[in-house]
């Protein structure tokens, strides 16, 4: 019984030896701006559809979205979308496209187990609609209101708890590192 105890003991040293020195020597798990791309597609996609489905005139839909993770070593995703946002009224489709590129940081929330974009500024926008002339500021300061409340709310990545590597990352005090062409989940820090 003694012998049992002992080995048991030992068993159990070894194991928290190799976790916490295994802790120590952790490579943090990275998400890509392909990932990222993909993921932000897919929120847009889901947005449209609640909006729809709300009642909502308005449809938006993405052809094109390329993000980059820490241009010129700064901590910041730019976001470049192209789509198109539709106005169905009185039986037509008004549609406009629109191009907007915008800058913000990215954020990991633990509650939420995804990365947000925060604090956005618009760098660039364009707008296009055949049936539209006049100012544009008004129509883009609208339109950047819209994506700057979907990218507050709405996750550009949230971790998948089906996958056990990023559902450890979860359960640990994690916190973001933006790095060229990719964010790293690193150990926070305490």
């Amino acid at each position: 019984m003694k012998t049992t105890l002992m080995k048991g003991l030992a068993v159990l040293g070894l194991a928290t030896l190799a976790l916490t020195s295994g802790c120590a020597s952790f490579s943090p798990y990275s998400i890509s701006e392909g990932e990222l791309e993909r993921h932000l597609q897919g929120v847009v996609s889901d947005y449209d559809k609640q909006q729809l489905q709300s009642g909502s005139p308005l449809s938006l839909s993405l052809n094109d979205a390329d993000i980059t993770l820490g241009p010129d070593g700064r901590d910041v995703a730019v976001i470049d979308v192209k789509g198109q946002v539709a106005l169905n009224a009185m039986l037509a489709k008004i549609p406009v496209d629109i191009a907007l590129k915008v800058e913000g940081a990215p954020v990991y929330d633990s509650q939420e187990k995804a990365v947000f974009i925060r604090r956005l500024q618009l760098l660039e926008s364009s707008i296009d609609s055949p049936l539209f002339k006049g100012d544009l500021a008004p129509v883009t300061d609208s339109v950047m209101r819209v994506v700057a409340q979907m990218l507050e709310t709405m996750p550009v990545y949230r971790l998948d708890e089906a996958d056990p590597a990023q559902k450890m990352f979860g359960m640990m005090p994690v916190d973001i590192r933006v790095a060229p062409g990719r964010l790293e989940f690193v150990m926070a820090d305490q």
